[in-house]
């Protein structure tokens, strides 16, 4: 045999790659005939008791198949992008199921948009919305199945208004996703010479200022409801920028003078997931030293005395239970009186982490409980 003979060919490895790719399609069609079982027993069994309400999107299930497949994984695709495929293939036979309708906060092209498809995959209907109030009232008023608000921004801090709207509302947090963002200057002029105002929303215009004090100084910045909306306005005016995503800049046709302008190279933003549903726990390990999957929310008010805040967090302290955030804000029943947004480690039906919480209630005025749910993936 001669050494010729002996050499795969490109020819040779297209017919591997379209036999695999047979294969692929034979699995995926099974998976979905699979998922299609899995809704007919869903719907049998709520028949058989009655009920009109079916969960098909299990928050903790997809989180769990995520997480075991990033731990399989040998390459060379990387974790991140071998999960976002599953993530699509997930999306794709849940729709089969069930085509689930997201309410996030538009219009189109947001961030929040962008935080939507990659929690759901894009086998959703993502439905805009002009205000964190009217995605609430659309997930409460079973519009759309879940929507999805900004929290937090690891720049510039928490949004207050998503915060504030838990006060009263009856959804839980059933998810959370974290987004890299970056940002782009964009327009229909062809320099930024011929620019002489730049819209955006005021936490991107605050997550990219060194940047524009050192290039735009002189430019007159402009707070608008949304980064998306920034780039509506600029399609229609030839002096003006936008700051906003790459996609927004794709939907309203506009050109990017300037890329990855944000000031911080990790700038990143949660975002929370609305539903109406509990979330069983991804897993439950009390044990020294294990890892914890879950998330549990809380909303907790106390009286106005000293050491108040003392002894609402003494409890966690002394069960184990690390908090990862804290936040404050003024509480609707009276002037100087506060409620405090606390996440924490775990989930509310691992026994240390209820012990916990019913010690935190017996110090506090009010708890509660907005969500246990899984950590973001990806």
């Amino acid at each position: 045999m001669t050494e010729q003979s002996n050499t795969i060919t490109l020819s040779d490895l297209r017919d591997q790659i379209d036999a695999v790719d047979q294969q692929i399609h034979t699995l995926l069609n099974k998976r979905a005939g699979l998922a299609k079982q899995v809704a007919d027993i869903k719907t049998l069994e709520a028949q058989k008791n009655g009920s009109d309400e079916i969960v098909f999107y299990r928050p903790e299930r997809e989180a769990a198949v995520l997480r075991k497949l990033m731990d399989r994984n040998e390459g060379p695709l990387a974790n991140e992008e071998a999960a976002r495929l599953f993530r699509e293939i997930m999306s794709a036979c849940l729709a089969l199921e069930q085509p689930l309708k997201i309410a996030f906060l538009g219009p189109e092209g947001t961030f929040t948009q962008a935080a939507a498809l990659k929690h759901f995959g894009h086998s959703v209907k993502t439905i805009p919305f002009s205000s964190i109030d009217q995605v609430f009232r659309e997930v409460e008023a079973e519009a759309s199945n879940y929507g999805v608000v900004p929290i937090e921004n690891s720049t510039e801090g928490v949004i207050n208004h998503t915060l504030d709207l838990f006060i009263d509302s009856p959804l839980k947090i059933v998810g959370e996703v974290s987004l890299r963002i970056h940002h782009h200057l964009m327009s229909k002029a062809k320099t930024i010479q011929e620019i002489d105002k730049v819209y955006s929303h005021q936490q991107s215009l605050a997550q990219c200022r060194d940047w524009l004090d050192t290039n735009m100084s002189c430019i007159k910045r402009i707070d608008v409801e949304s980064n998306a909306e920034a780039a509506r306005m600029a399609e229609n005016d030839p002096k003006a920028a936008a700051i906003a995503s790459s996609a927004a800049a794709e939907i309203y046709n506009l050109d990017i003078l300037q890329a990855n302008i944000e000031d911080s190279p990790d700038n990143t933003t949660r975002f929370l997931i609305l539903g109406k549903q509990d979330v069983e726990p991804s897993l439950i390990d009390t044990s020294q030293n294990a890892e914890v999957f879950d998330k549990t929310s809380l909303l907790v008010s106390s009286a106005n005395k000293p050491g108040a805040l003392y002894s609402l967090l003494t409890p966690l302290a002394n069960n184990g239970i690390s908090m990862t955030r804290i936040e404050s804000r003024p509480a609707q029943s009276g002037i100087w009186q506060y409620v405090f947004f606390i996440d924490i480690e775990g989930h509310m039906a691992d026994p240390i982490v209820s012990k916990a919480i019913k010690e935190v209630q017996s110090e506090a005025t009010l708890v509660k409980i907005l969500g246990s749910y899984p950590k973001a993936v990806l």
